[in-house]
């Protein structure tokens, strides 16, 4: 019996296996950590240095614009030298980069280093992935990449719990010192873990073949293949816009709306945060039992139709109930992408694409802060949730038009890569 049957049928996981959990979901952790950093301390950056609400909103899209370009570079320096090696290289950068914000002595400073992280912080979250989406079978895929996302929302928490403690004490420079945690993890990754047999066969079947060629050649060198790669670009574009319309603005909207202080938006962060990771747990068992079209078809429904149940939130309460059920349908989708992305394309690039896909999402969906502020100035709640609404059910119709979803049934103990050939 070898290692991926023993870990279907009794759930033991090798050494291996369990470094590899460990590693990646405590990298998403870190650098959800690092992201969040900026946004405990904007108001005390604005403060600080005297600039606009415009211009610090600057350094996040700065900061995912670097994490597009990361994702790109560090995913297919991975695809050709290695997981391992790459994933301390973009940890040290975003780790190094966030800890020296700390002695920024000018916003323009601030804009190269967070512009710096971000390029570290986007090369992880592929590697992560492909070092899982090796290390499991693939019926477990949607399940335990689900389980690194969770780590992502630890990494939010402690960011919080960092901010409440540090910036009234230490000032708000003292919190991004905190970035250099993930250095402990960038030792631990190298010590411990080693490439895949998976990516080693590959690499040696492949060697004299170019990375970048390769990666147009299943993303974008045919009709088919393009309409997946924009495709699925669009669905992770949604996500993150939800996300950020829903950690960056419900809050403030329900603040406003209920006359809460901001230790009750703080509870309304954590009931989201619960929510979320509930939900992630729930669609990684959908998305293995039942395969990525129902799962995703059943999740984004769910989510345009109760982006509106904001506008029943009459206390504390319910706001909070509301939060976690809008955050477990909204936000549990997200460790799905890098589990289906993982399929569907083959080992020699699966750390380029995963960046690349969720790069875009990234950046372009951040810009969704923005909108919902426009939107804000000049109509009411609803007419925000309808564009919220309306963003999950174009994600659900392009999700219908998928060709490589349509294939990517539940497996059984099953090793090989589907392709879009």
């Amino acid at each position: 019996m070898n290692k991926f049957t023993r870990v279907h049928h009794h759930e033991n996981m090798t050494k291996q296996q369990k470094r590899v959990l460990a590693s990646s979901s405590a990298g998403f952790g870190l650098e959800n950590m690092d992201v969040l950093f900026l946004s405990f301390a904007m108001s005390s950056i604005m403060t600080h240095y005297h600039v606009s609400a415009g211009t610090a909103g600057l350094i996040g899209s700065i900061t995912n614009w670097g994490m597009l370009l990361g994702g790109i570079l560090f995913g297919i320096i991975s695809d050709h030298i290695g997981r391992v090696k790459t994933f301390t290289y973009t940890i040290f950068i975003f780790a190094f980069a966030t800890a020296a914000i700390a002695f920024a002595s000018n916003i323009e400073t601030i804009f190269i280093l967070r512009f710096i992280s971000g390029i570290g912080a986007g090369g992880e979250y592929g590697i992560g992935i492909a070092l899982v989406a090796e290390s499991f079978p693939k019926s477990k895929l949607g399940r335990i990449s689900s389980i690194t996302a969770i780590g992502g929302q630890a990494g939010a928490l402690l960011a919080a719990i960092l901010a409440a403690f540090i910036i009234p004490t230490f000032g708000w420079q003292a919190l991004f010192l905190f970035g250099l945690i993930p250095v402990t993890l960038a030792f631990f990754t190298r010590i411990h873990l080693k490439e895949s047999n998976e990516f080693k066969n590959i690499k040696y079947q492949h060697q004299n073949k170019g990375t970048i060629k390769t990666v147009f050649k299943y993303m974008f060198s045919s009709k088919k293949a393009i309409h997946q790669s924009l495709g699925l670009c669009i669905m992770t574009i949604v996500q993150i816009a939800g996300y950020f319309g829903m950690m960056n603005w419900l809050p403030k909207i329900v603040q406003e709306q209920l006359g809460l202080n901001v230790a009750g938006s703080s509870l309304w962060m954590i009931s989201t945060i619960i929510g979320m990771s509930l939900g992630m747990l729930t669609f990684g068992n959908f998305l293995d039992k039942f395969g990525p079209r129902k799962a995703f078809g059943i999740f984004l429904i769910a989510s345009a139709i109760l982006v509106y149940t904001i506008t029943l939130a009459t206390n504390i309460y319910t706001m909070l109930i509301i939060g976690a059920v809008i955050g477990f349908f909204s936000n549990g989708m997200y460790g799905g992408y890098g589990a289906i992305v993982s399929r569907l394309y083959p080992t020699e690039i699966r750390a380029t694409a995963n960046n690349l896909i969720v790069g875009v999402g990234r950046a372009i969906g951040g810009f969704s802060s923005l909108i919902i502020g426009i939107l804000m100035d000049n109509y009411n709640l609803t007419i925000v949730m309808l564009f919220l609404s309306t963003l999950y059910l174009i994600s659900f119709i392009t999700m219908l038009t998928l060709p490589g979803l349509k294939s990517l049934k539940p497996v059984e103990n099953k090793t090989a890569t589907e392709t879009i050939n």
